[in-house]
This record gives C-alpha cells, sequence and structure tokens, in this order.
C-alpha cells in the first residue's frame, strides 16, 4: 500500500510544480500583481489568468478526497489488513486521481473531470468499506 500512496504524494508535488510555475509565469509576464498571493484577491479591475485558477484549483483538489484515501491506506498499513484487493483498490483510486489531474490540466472538460472524480470516490469509498468489513 505503500506505492499507490507515495504515488500520490508524487501526484501532489507534480501539481504543486505545475501550479507554481505557472503562478510565476503569471507575475513576470505582468497578467498579475505578485500581490495577489498575499491573500489570493485581485485589486479592482485586475483578473486572475485562467492558467493560474486552473492549476491552483487541481493542487487544491490533491488535499481533498485524497485524505480520505491516506486515512485509509495508513489504517490498512498500521491494522495489517493489506491485500491484493486492498493494493487494487488503492491503486485504482490513484489512476483515477492521475487522470482528474491531467483533464484538469490540459482539456479541463468537465465531464470527463467529474467522471474521473467519482470513479476515484467508488475506489475510495470501496477501500473503507474493505477495511471495516476486516475489521469485524
Amino acid at each position: 500500500m505503500l506505492y499507490p500512496l507515495f504515488a500520490m504524494v508524487l501526484l501532489t508535488l507534480v501539481v504543486g510544480i505545475i501550479a507554481l510555475r505557472s503562478r510565476v509565469a503569471s507575475v513576470k509576464s505582468g497578467k498579475l500583481d505578485v500581490r495577489y498571493f498575499r491573500n489570493m484577491q485581485t485589486r479592482e479591475g485586475s483578473t486572475v489568468p485562467e492558467r493560474v485558477v486552473i492549476t491552483t484549483r487541481c493542487f487544491n483538489n490533491q488535499f481533498e478526497v485524497p485524505v480520505l484515501f491516506y486515512t485509509a491506506s495508513v489504517a490498512a498499513l498500521a491494522l495489517d489488513q493489506v491485500s491484493i484487493y486492498t493494493l487494487l483498490l488503492g491503486w485504482g483510486f490513484v489512476i483515477s486521481r492521475c487522470a482528474h489531474a491531467w483533464i484538469h490540466l490540459t482539456y479541463n472538460n468537465v465531464f470527463h473531470r467529474m467522471n474521473a472524480y467519482w470513479v476515484g470516490i467508488v475506489f475510495m469509498l470501496a477501500l473503507w468499506i474493505e477495511q471495516i468489513v476486516k475489521s469485524l
């Protein structure tokens, strides 16, 4: 289970680097004032470049539902309840999150992104149910 966990950490780092590069590029190009990042608010009349919004939102997404995955995974490890099924569910979740991030950062089709999101939810929920059943 450690490998799927580490893969999620790597995904989070990659998305974070992409978000950081987008922010730096927007400041360097003059599209965004660096003061925006003090409290994430624009001055009147200015807008945040769409790429900054998308990459920031994608990065923030890595700290929402994945927290439930991390918790279930650590519980499986701590309770010595890792099975091949647990690993398959873990990898399924990671793959769905990679697909979600890729869709978000590339062509950003909302329906495709939503499908990847809900596939991940199903994997994460199945992982939790598996851990509950094993604990009975």
